[in-house]
């Protein structure tokens, strides 16, 4: 079950959060970036989820990445939807220097300057007093 955030409404849509992906928002709170390791074969995984999908055990832990890596792949998103008004924006794949690979924005430079390869590094956007978003921008 999916809970929404007591108070206002948000003025964006913010990410909905089951028990699987509670603790990722509440690290994320904090300006931790922490994912799940799995107990069994030891990889790292996200997005959060009760199961490793690379062997399928049922328990991890949760622990804390350095949030730094570069852009794998990205996409200008120059079309507006609703609740995201301000284009253009860079939807992206960062590989973390730990190797797995996460989706997320790119901020702090143009659009037309995210370059496949650009080193990042993770910066918090506080979008309500409930969730921080990971998003990412250039090493400077």
């Amino acid at each position: 079950m999916t809970m929404r955030p007591a108070g206002p409404p948000p003025t964006r849509p913010v990410p909905g959060v089951d028990a699987d992906t509670k603790p990722f928002w509440d690290f994320c709170k904090q300006h931790e970036l922490r994912v799940q390791k799995c107990t069994a074969c030891g990889q790292l995984h996200y997005p959060p989820s009760a199961f490793c999908p690379h062997c399928s055990n049922m328990t991890s832990e949760w622990v804390k990445i350095s949030g730094k890596g570069k852009v794998y792949s990205f996409v200008i998103v120059r079309r507006k939807y609703p609740g995201f008004d301000q284009v253009p924006y860079v939807v992206s794949i960062i590989e973390t220097t730990e190797g797995m690979r996460m989706l997320s924005n790119i901020v702090g430079c143009t659009p037309e300057d995210v370059k496949i390869d650009m080193p990042v590094e993770v910066t918090w956007d506080d979008i309500t007093p409930e969730f921080s978003l990971p998003k990412f921008k250039p090493v400077s």
